[in-house]
């Protein structure tokens, strides 16, 4: 049908984006579900412009959530050469607004975190290098050889980042990390009549979103 089905997530067509409208459905029936704990969502995209792997993420009122959900990138660049930290960013663009990162970063709790995660066409470059290193069937097929070449495995590597980010949940409600670049715009607007009431007190618990008045720009610390 030609549609981009990454911008049509506020109001899917069962006709038109069927494979949208069923995703769409299964994880509000998850998330809706006690028993489940939805905690990451990540969409995996190609870019055709930018170098290395990188990462979109949502901004929050909550500066608590805000500097949170910096951690899971964070631990990423460690593992994966080819990724860049440095490029992740967080927005809220209205033309971003029908994504699956934005719609489901509006309807999940804080216990949740919605990612982009975007892998250029083309090629990554090593921290503190300038050759440009093209991504190539041949190159990944060989990536056995080596260890240091198995690294480049980006899909491995954030594999490795989950063990690594709840081996470490205990200290990761305590992190307070500096934030990527940051792009402020309008929050958006939209509601979802399937959301769940006000769950327990429990910290884990699927309750309301917390919110802060005074919300400051981690960016300046870089």
């Amino acid at each position: 049908m030609g549609f981009d089905l990454n911008r049509h997530w506020l109001d899917p067509s069962p006709w038109a984006h069927p494979t949208l409208h069923g995703v769409k459905q299964l994880i509000i029936q998850m998330y809706n579900d006690p028993k489940t704990s939805l905690e990451f969502y990540i969409d995996i995209h190609a870019h055709s412009t930018m170098m290395n792997g990188f990462m979109y993420g949502n901004i929050f009122e909550d500066e608590e959530r805000f500097q949170r959900q910096a951690v899971f990138p964070k631990l990423l660049c460690q593992n994966a050469e080819d990724f860049s930290y440095s490029s992740t960013s967080f927005n809220r663009d209205a033309v971003k607004a029908g994504t699956g990162r934005r719609f489901l970063g509006g309807l999940l709790d804080h216990t949740s975190y919605c990612y982009t995660l975007e892998v250029s066409f083309y090629s990554y470059i090593i921290g503190g290098t300038t050759a440009a290193v093209p991504y190539t069937e041949e190159a990944f097929q060989s990536c056995s050889l080596t260890l240091a070449l198995a690294d480049m495995k980006l899909g491995r590597n954030v594999a490795r980042t989950f063990l690594d980010y709840y081996r470490l949940n205990p200290m990761v409600e305590k992190v307070a990390i500096p934030m990527p670049r940051l792009r402020k715009g309008k929050p958006p607007s939209y509601k979802h009549s399937l959301l769940r009431g006000p769950a327990s007190n429990h910290p884990n618990g699927k309750g309301d979103k917390k919110s802060s008045v005074n919300h400051k720009d981690p960016s300046n610390s870089f």
